[in-house]
């Protein structure tokens, strides 16, 4: 007996260790994630002063996208601790009513601000470059979006060629992560 409530138990615990946490408002939380007032002028400046990147995470209640972001890839601890160490994140509700501010000064609920930028997908994961100007909305700023699930190596690229600046170079992201992919098999 004593031996079959020690299987169920570790079959339990293998079970839940991949799920990710769940916020209030039904999406998944990770630890690197910031409740912020969710002005993106003000999170820019706050990542700048930490030497980090400005990242925004566009997600929504049920989304199996999100949810395999959340249990497969950023669990990872290359991936959490790279996010950790170089990005400033801020959660966006694709169907949410929080007020965002823009880097233009619009205000509007976070629903209204996600169809604004024309962002589809969830997840959508927008990088900002470290100086963005006041007359640009957020969509226009973004140095690249990564619109839906990925990999964790394709993440891990994405989030290393952001780091390095790779959008301002020569090389694609593709053939970036082409090159990196073959460097990492």
């Amino acid at each position: 007996m004593k031996r079959l409530i020690l299987i169920a138990a570790a079959v339990f615990l293998s079970a839940t260790m991949g799920l990710a946490e769940m916020g209030d408002d039904g999406l998944h939380k990770a630890p690197w994630m910031r409740d912020t007032f969710k002005d993106l002028s003000e999170d820019l400046a706050d990542a700048n002063a930490e030497g980090k990147r400005l990242m925004v995470i566009i997600e929504q209640r049920g989304c199996i996208y999100c949810k395999k972001m959340h249990e497969d890839v950023f669990p990872v601890a290359k991936i959490a601790d790279y996010i950790e160490e170089n990005f400033f994140v801020v959660q966006i509700n694709m169907f949410g009513d929080v007020e965002v501010t823009d880097f233009d000064g619009t205000i509007l609920p976070e629903k209204e601000m996600v169809r604004r930028w024309g962002a589809l997908f969830t997840p959508s994961i927008m990088f900002f470059p470290e100086e963005v100007a006041e007359d640009v909305s957020a969509n226009q700023a973004a140095v690249a979006t990564m619109p839906g699930a990925f990999t964790k190596h394709t993440t891990f690229n994405m989030l290393n060629w952001i780091i390095e600046h790779g959008y301002a170079g020569d090389e694609s992201f593709q053939k970036y992560h082409a090159r990196k992919f073959a460097e990492q098999s």
